[in-house]
C-alpha cells in the first residue's frame, strides 16, 4: 500500500539534488507520483516540500511561497558559481572591511531589488539550462528580475584564512521571495564591499507554512515500517496551513467537483483559495479574482 496523499516536509542532506530525495522518496513512500516544491541546490541543505499522489497538484501552489534561510558568506573570494562548489578566480583580502560598510551594504541589498541570478542557475536560456551553456564554455549573463529580501540579518562576522590570505566569514538569515538566489547575495554582498564574495553554506529553514521543526531526515524515513506509516501532512490539512481557506455547502461542493463555477466569496482576491467540503475535505484550489470562482485544480470529483 502506498504512502497516504500529502506533503511530506524532508530535511534535505549536503551532496543530494532535489531529484535524489524524490527518487529515495518515491521507493519510501511506494508511489512513482512525487515532486517537489523548489530545487535545493546539492550543497545544500534544509526544508524540501514533496507533494505525495495527488498533492503534487498544491506543489505548483507552494513554489511562489517566500522561504527562510541561514548561511554563510565568504567575503574576499568569488567563484564561478558564486558558491563554494566552483573554483575560485580571485581572493582579495577582506579583514579592512567595517562593520559599518557591512551593516550598510546588507542594508542596500534588503527590500525589493533587481536581482541578476548566478549564471549557473537552472534558469533556461534558448530552451537550456544556464548551467549547462556555462559548463560548455559559453558566457552567460542573465536579466535583472525583481526579488524581495524581507530580512537580511547578520549573526556573526568572523575572520578566516583562506591560503594565506585573510577572509571574512559572515553568518546571515534571510527571508527571501521566491526566485531570489541567496548566492547571488553572497556574490552581490562581496562586490558592493569591493572585495568579492560567494556563498560557503546554505540551509533552508521555512517554505511558506512548512518549518524545519516538521521535517523529516531521510534516515529516519527509511527506518520506517513501510509506506502507509509515512509521516505525510493530508492534503486538506496542508491547505489549511497555507492558504487562504473557503468552507463550502454541500451544494457547491458537488458544482465545483462537476468543473463547474460557483459565485466568489471575495471577489478580487488574487492568491489560491483551498476550497474545502462540509466534511474537510478539500475540493479544489479556486481563483476568485473575479466574480465567479474557477477551479485550478480539482481534487475530489463530485459524488467523491
Amino acid at each position: 500500500m502506498p504512502a497516504p496523499d500529502g506533503l511530506l516536509v524532508v530535511d534535505k542532506p549536503a551532496g543530494w539534488t532535489s531529484h535524489d530525495v524524490v527518487g529515495r522518496a518515491r521507493r519510501l513512500c511506494g508511489t512513482r507520483k512525487v515532486g517537489h516544491a523548489g530545487t535545493l541546490d546539492p550543497m545544500a541543505t534544509g526544508v524540501l516540500v514533496l507533494g505525495i499522489g495527488r498533492a503534487t497538484k498544491l506543489l505548483t501552489f507552494l513554489v511562489g511561497c517566500d522561504k527562510d534561510y541561514t548561511a554563510t558568506i565568504r567575503l574576499g573570494q568569488t567563484t564561478v558559481t558564486d558558491d563554494a562548489e566552483g573554483e575560485v578566480t580571485a581572493t582579495t583580502a577582506a579583514d579592512g572591511v567595517t562593520r559599518s560598510a557591512l551593516d550598510a551594504a546588507v542594508a542596500a541589498l534588503t527590500g525589493e531589488l533587481e536581482q541578476v541570478p548566478s549564471s549557473v542557475s537552472a534558469i533556461k536560456v534558448k530552451g537550456e539550462r544556464a548551467y549547462h551553456r556555462v559548463r560548455s564554455g559559453e558566457d552567460v549573463v542573465l536579466a535583472a528580475r525583481p526579488v524581495t529580501v524581507s530580512r537580511f540579518d547578520v549573526l556573526d562576522v568572523r575572520v578566516a584564512d583562506a591560503q594565506g590570505v585573510a577572509v571574512v566569514d559572515v553568518d546571515v538569515a534571510v527571508t527571501v521571495s521566491s526566485g531570489t538566489y541567496v548566492r547571488a547575495l553572497a556574490r552581490d554582498l562581496g562586490s558592493a564591499l569591493g572585495v568579492g564574495g560567494h556563498l560557503t553554506a546554505l540551509r533552508r529553514t521555512r517554505v511558506g507554512a512548512f518549518r524545519l521543526e516538521d521535517a523529516h531526515s531521510l534516515e529516519e524515513l527509511g527506518a520506517l515500517d513501510g509506506p502507509e506509516v509515512v509521516p505525510v501532512t493530508p492534503l486538506a490539512e496542508a491547505a489549511r496551513a497555507q492558504f487562504a481557506v473557503r468552507d463550502l455547502t454541500q451544494e457547491e461542493a458537488r458544482t465545483i467537483g462537476y468543473g463547474q463555477r460557483v459565485e466568489s466569496a471575495q471577489p478580487g482576491r488574487t492568491e489560491p483559495v483551498a476550497a474545502l467540503a462540509p466534511d474537510g475535505t478539500l475540493v479544489a484550489m479556486l481563483d476568485e479574482s473575479g466574480t465567479k470562482a474557477r477551479s485550478h485544480v480539482v481534487f475530489a470529483p463530485a459524488g467523491s
